[in-house]
Protein backbone atom coordinates (compact mmCIF):
# COMPACT_ATOMS: atom_id res chain seq x y z
CA UNK A 1 0.00 0.00 0.00
CA UNK A 2 1.39 3.39 -0.96
CA UNK A 3 2.09 5.97 1.68
CA UNK A 4 -0.14 9.04 1.58
CA UNK A 5 1.84 12.18 0.97
CA UNK A 6 1.26 15.15 3.17
CA UNK A 7 -0.64 17.74 1.12
CA UNK A 8 0.49 21.24 1.86
CA UNK A 9 -0.77 24.34 0.16
CA UNK A 10 1.65 25.65 -2.42
CA UNK A 11 -0.22 28.94 -2.77
CA UNK A 12 1.50 31.92 -1.17
CA UNK A 13 -0.82 34.78 -2.15
CA UNK A 14 -3.96 35.17 -4.27
CA UNK A 15 -5.36 38.29 -5.91
CA UNK A 16 -9.07 37.83 -5.18
CA UNK A 17 -10.02 41.24 -6.55
CA UNK A 18 -8.75 40.30 -10.00
CA UNK A 19 -11.62 38.00 -10.96
CA UNK A 20 -14.16 40.57 -9.79
CA UNK A 21 -12.55 43.54 -11.57
CA UNK A 22 -11.47 41.81 -14.81
CA UNK A 23 -12.43 39.17 -17.36
CA UNK A 24 -9.44 36.81 -17.44
CA UNK A 25 -8.82 35.82 -21.07
CA UNK A 26 -5.56 33.89 -20.72
CA UNK A 27 -3.29 32.68 -17.91
CA UNK A 28 0.48 32.46 -18.03
CA UNK A 29 3.09 31.12 -15.61
CA UNK A 30 6.19 33.23 -14.97
CA UNK A 31 9.18 32.86 -12.70
CA UNK A 32 10.29 35.61 -10.33
CA UNK A 33 13.73 37.12 -9.90
CA UNK A 34 14.08 37.22 -6.10
CA UNK A 35 16.70 38.01 -3.51
CA UNK A 36 17.52 35.64 -0.63
CA UNK A 37 15.55 37.48 2.04
CA UNK A 38 12.50 37.54 -0.25
CA UNK A 39 12.55 33.77 -0.60
CA UNK A 40 12.62 33.36 3.18
CA UNK A 41 9.72 35.79 3.54
CA UNK A 42 7.72 33.95 0.87
CA UNK A 43 8.27 30.68 2.73
CA UNK A 44 6.81 32.38 5.80
CA UNK A 45 3.84 33.57 3.70
CA UNK A 46 4.51 37.31 4.02
CA UNK A 47 3.45 38.39 0.53
CA UNK A 48 0.63 40.49 -0.90
CA UNK A 49 -0.19 40.91 -4.59
CA UNK A 50 -3.65 42.47 -4.24
CA UNK A 51 -2.60 45.95 -5.42
CA UNK A 52 0.13 44.80 -7.80
CA UNK A 53 0.18 45.03 -11.58
CA UNK A 54 2.41 43.77 -14.36
CA UNK A 55 4.03 46.04 -16.92
CA UNK A 56 6.30 45.66 -19.94
CA UNK A 57 9.23 48.09 -20.05
CA UNK A 58 12.29 47.88 -22.25
CA UNK A 59 11.52 44.36 -23.44
CA UNK A 60 11.24 43.06 -19.87
CA UNK A 61 8.15 42.10 -17.92
CA UNK A 62 8.11 43.50 -14.38
CA UNK A 63 5.75 43.38 -11.44
CA UNK A 64 5.08 46.63 -9.59
CA UNK A 65 3.34 47.17 -6.27
CA UNK A 66 3.72 43.68 -4.86
CA UNK A 67 4.68 43.61 -1.21
CA UNK A 68 7.01 41.05 0.33
CA UNK A 69 7.56 41.99 3.95
CA UNK A 70 11.02 41.09 5.28
CA UNK A 71 11.47 38.84 8.27
CA UNK A 72 13.11 40.49 11.25
CA UNK A 73 15.66 37.71 11.59
CA UNK A 74 16.64 37.17 7.97
CA UNK A 75 17.87 40.55 6.75
CA UNK A 76 19.83 42.34 9.45
CA UNK A 77 22.63 43.54 7.17
CA UNK A 78 20.76 43.80 3.87
CA UNK A 79 18.75 46.89 2.94
CA UNK A 80 15.36 45.45 2.06
CA UNK A 81 12.67 47.25 0.08
CA UNK A 82 9.32 45.42 0.42
CA UNK A 83 7.81 47.10 -2.67
CA UNK A 84 10.75 46.91 -5.05
CA UNK A 85 10.22 46.24 -8.75
CA UNK A 86 10.79 42.57 -9.54
CA UNK A 87 11.56 41.11 -12.94
CA UNK A 88 9.43 38.26 -14.28
CA UNK A 89 11.20 35.46 -16.09
CA UNK A 90 9.57 34.63 -19.42
CA UNK A 91 10.74 33.44 -22.83
CA UNK A 92 11.29 36.05 -25.53
CA UNK A 93 8.42 34.59 -27.54
CA UNK A 94 6.06 34.97 -24.57
CA UNK A 95 7.21 38.54 -23.94
CA UNK A 96 6.65 39.46 -27.59
CA UNK A 97 3.20 37.89 -27.54
CA UNK A 98 2.22 39.79 -24.37
CA UNK A 99 3.59 43.04 -25.79
CA UNK A 100 1.43 42.64 -28.91
CA UNK A 101 -1.69 41.82 -26.92
CA UNK A 102 -1.28 44.76 -24.55
CA UNK A 103 -0.37 47.37 -27.19
CA UNK A 104 -2.69 46.39 -30.03
CA UNK A 105 -5.71 44.91 -28.31
CA UNK A 106 -5.76 46.98 -25.13
CA UNK A 107 -5.59 44.19 -22.58
CA UNK A 108 -4.07 44.48 -19.11
CA UNK A 109 -1.62 42.17 -17.36
CA UNK A 110 -2.47 41.41 -13.75
CA UNK A 111 -0.97 39.02 -11.19
CA UNK A 112 -3.45 36.34 -10.15
CA UNK A 113 -1.62 33.94 -7.87
CA UNK A 114 1.81 33.54 -6.30
CA UNK A 115 2.74 29.93 -5.55
CA UNK A 116 5.53 27.37 -5.19
CA UNK A 117 6.27 24.92 -7.97
CA UNK A 118 8.86 22.61 -6.52
CA UNK A 119 11.43 24.94 -5.01
CA UNK A 120 10.70 27.78 -7.45
CA UNK A 121 8.39 30.71 -6.79
CA UNK A 122 6.00 31.21 -9.69
CA UNK A 123 3.52 33.95 -10.52
CA UNK A 124 0.36 33.32 -12.51
CA UNK A 125 -0.20 36.32 -14.78
CA UNK A 126 -3.57 36.95 -16.35
CA UNK A 127 -4.23 38.67 -19.66
CA UNK A 128 -7.39 40.53 -18.72
CA UNK A 129 -10.00 42.94 -19.97
CA UNK A 130 -11.65 45.28 -17.48
CA UNK A 131 -15.25 44.82 -16.37
CA UNK A 132 -17.76 47.61 -16.37
CA UNK A 133 -20.25 48.27 -13.56
CA UNK A 134 -23.07 46.23 -15.10
CA UNK A 135 -20.71 43.26 -15.51
CA UNK A 136 -19.79 43.48 -11.83
CA UNK A 137 -23.47 43.54 -10.89
CA UNK A 138 -23.97 40.37 -12.91
CA UNK A 139 -21.09 38.73 -11.04
CA UNK A 140 -22.63 39.70 -7.70
CA UNK A 141 -26.05 38.32 -8.74
CA UNK A 142 -24.48 35.09 -9.91
CA UNK A 143 -22.53 34.67 -6.67
CA UNK A 144 -25.63 35.42 -4.56
CA UNK A 145 -27.74 32.95 -6.53
CA UNK A 146 -25.18 30.18 -6.09
CA UNK A 147 -25.19 30.80 -2.31
CA UNK A 148 -28.99 30.76 -2.19
CA UNK A 149 -29.07 27.60 -4.28
CA UNK A 150 -26.71 25.85 -1.86
CA UNK A 151 -28.86 26.92 1.11
CA UNK A 152 -32.02 25.61 -0.56
CA UNK A 153 -30.36 22.29 -1.42
CA UNK A 154 -29.02 21.98 2.13
CA UNK A 155 -32.50 22.54 3.62
CA UNK A 156 -34.15 20.05 1.26
CA UNK A 157 -31.79 17.22 2.29
CA UNK A 158 -32.37 17.68 6.04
Amino acid sequence: MAKKEKQSSNVIAVNRKATFEYFIEERLEAGLELQGWEVKSLRAGKANIADAYVSIKGGEVIILGSIINPLKTSCAFVVSDPTRTRKLLLNRREIDKLTGIVQRQGYTLIPLKLYWKGSWAKLEVGVARGKQDHDKRDSIKERQWSRDKERIMKKSFK
